[in-house]
């Protein structure tokens, strides 16, 4: 090898979301070209779909002041501003204490965020209010947080530690989200995995997470010795520090590639040809960490780095408004495996799309794009439009049914 040669880490290409726009781009241009064995694109359809975003996000924020789609909306559903409440007994706190305690509790709400199931519902104490599927999850795990059921200290209960997680049982965490035979919720296990699998990474790193393994340990890493937090930094110590936990078998060198299934018209160079990345939950976490930081005063640049979430709202919108036209002629009724060759390309082609709906949108609504990060207009937006298809079409239900282990969808 010349001197002048470097060598790339496969890992950093797919960790990359230009990675993911290169890849999904290509996808829908063959699918625009006809090359595609899954999808149609009805570009006459966008101006719809456009309008219909943009309705929704006028009717949910009338003065277009649309916050980040993030977990942070979930706590505060039903117009409830329980996070007011967390800020009260956080008084004390010293800016950096404020910002880890978010991120703990940020970080254990999100991983708790697969899919509740139709029959679920959580009835929150207090306002006797009855909330169902992300809100119901967002909220249940508010309190569970708050009540300290994530800390291994009665003296300081808001927190997420390593030993509070590994002392966590199935029966405790069924409890926080009422659950009973009535009121199943799916995936309580697996949920429970997650957890404990987060304590191994928060153990395993004490010098990122601190000696009693809090997810807040990120905060001191990325607003050490900087003016501000980047995006793109916060999306990269995700990927790099929590790749053990997603229990996804897809590998290069025995690494964990986390959210990258493979498809067979993705190029690429090396090993990572191939290789179709999303990164989706990461995403999702990052885009629920900005605020933390953001509400403090420390300024998050780069957000138009982060992509659209490719998720069954996101991606329903698509299928509901004819953009996109599946072409397997039981694509509605079979179930679907998250690594098949369609579900990976329907999501590749929510990423792309989306990135040209979103300044679109904003033209609909008299918005400067350059000031609208793509965060806004998810939630105000396509997340939301994407909801109220489903619901106008089968009472709220995803257009396909996909078998997941909750780490995806």
């Amino acid at each position: 090898m010349r001197a002048t040669d470097t060598v790339v880490d496969p890992l950093a290409t797919l960790h990359s979301t230009d990675t993911i726009r290169d890849r999904a781009t290509t996808l829908l241009a063959r699918a625009r070209e006809g090359q595609s064995h899954w999808f149609t694109v009805d570009d006459d359809a966008i101006g719809t779909t456009v309008s219909l975003v943009a309705d929704v996000t006028r009717a949910r924020y009338p003065d277009l002041d649309v916050p980040f789609h993030s977990r942070w909306r979930h706590f505060e559903a039903a117009g409830v501003d329980r996070v007011a409440g967390l800020a009260q007994r956080m008084s004390t706190f010293t800016v950096a204490e404020r910002i880890s305690t978010r991120i703990d509790l940020a970080v254990v709400s999100v991983l708790l965020d697969a899919g509740a199931g139709p029959q679920w519902h959580f009835d929150e104490p207090v306002t006797d209010i009855r909330l169902t599927r992300s809100e119901g999850l967002g909220v249940a795990s508010f309190h569970a947080f708050t009540d300290g059921l994530f800390s291994s200290t009665d003296e300081d209960p808001l927190r997420v530690d390593a030993a509070g997680l590994r002392a966590l049982t199935a029966d405790q965490l069924a409890q926080a989200f009422q659950v009973t035979a009535d009121n199943p919720l799916v995936g309580v296990e697996g949920r429970l995995g997650l957890l404990h699998e987060l304590a191994d990474v928060l153990e395993a790193t004490p010098g990122v997470f601190g000696q009693d393994g809090r997810p807040g340990g990120l905060g001191n890493v990325l607003i050490g010795g900087t003016d501000g937090v980047r995006a793109a930094d916060i999306l990269e110590l995700l990927l790099t520090y929590f790749a053990p936990i997603w229990p996804s078998a897809n590998r290069i060198d025995d690494r964990p590639l986390g959210d990258c299934w493979r498809h067979s018209d993705v190029g690429g160079d090396g090993v990572t040809t191939g290789w179709m990345p999303f990164h989706k939950l990461s995403q999702w976490l990052t885009y629920s960490l900005l605020e933390p930081f953001g509400d403090e005063g420390i300024p998050v640049t780069g957000l138009e780095y982060l992509t659209a979430l490719p998720e069954y709202r996101n991606g329903g919108l698509l299928l509901d408004t004819g953009v996109l036209d599946p072409i397997p002629a039981d694509w509605s009724t079979r179930e679907w495996q998250v690594d098949d060759e369609f579900i990976v390309e329907w999501r590749a082609l929510t990423v792309a799309l989306l990135d040209e709906l979103a300044p679109l949108v904003c033209i609909e609504l008299g918005l400067d794009a350059a000031a609208t990060p793509l965060a806004c207009i998810l939630e105000g937006g396509t997340w939301a439009a994407g909801r109220e298809a489903a619901a106008q079409r089968r009472q709220g239900l995803p257009p396909l049914t996909i078998i997941s282990d909750g780490t995806v969808f």
